[in-house]
């Protein structure tokens, strides 16, 4: 079932956690180490505002079943990466490991990439600059903001996910203040 997910920062530009809602729940969420921002640039670490069509599911298949979900599935493999680096054709966009420009590895050894859902940031076209690797994963035991992305308790990502298809998206609003 096609879901809109609204993200709600809790406070002003510089808020680090919010609360994120859908029609099958309301639960709390962490967002980026620099906050939430309407002009997201690489390395910012800010979450940004925006609607952002949800892309794939990609999961530690080692560590968890797949979860239940109506988007496409992919199993993370250990020399998985991500590109972060905008001088680079491949910016924003999986890499094979090693990869010789900056990259995010998708493998970690923290269980904060075990559920990773690729949003539709920066990615239709790709603009190098603006951010990326801008995913919603599970939070970190500590609860400690992120470098921008969305996150979210595991047993709150799997409902979360059970409601979610293709044309569903997630829209983090812009801050109070």
């Amino acid at each position: 079932m096609s879901i809109e997910i609204i993200v709600t920062p809790d406070g002003g530009p510089e808020a680090t956690t919010g609360r994120l809602r859908w029609p099958g729940g309301d639960v709390a969420c962490v967002l980026g180490r620099g906050g939430v921002r309407t002009d997201k640039r690489e390395g910012d670490g800010a979450t940004p505002v925006g609607r952002f069509v949800l892309r794939r599911v990609l999961w530690r298949a080692d560590r968890l079943p797949p979860p239940e979900t109506g988007l496409p599935l992919g199993a993370i493999a250990e020399d998985d990466g991500w590109c972060d680096s905008p001088e680079d054709p491949a910016y924003n966009r999986p890499v094979t490991r090693p990869y010789p420009a900056s990259h995010e590895a998708m493998w970690r050894d923290d269980h904060v990439y075990d559920i990773v859902v690729v949003m539709g940031h920066n990615d239709d076209p790709v603009v190098p600059g603006l951010g990326s690797a801008v995913f919603l994963h599970l939070i970190r035991p500590d609860r400690t903001p992120t470098a921008g992305c969305v996150a979210l308790a595991p047993d709150d990502m799997l409902r979360l996910l059970k409601d979610c298809d293709p044309d569903s998206a997630l829209s983090v609003a812009a801050p109070a203040g």
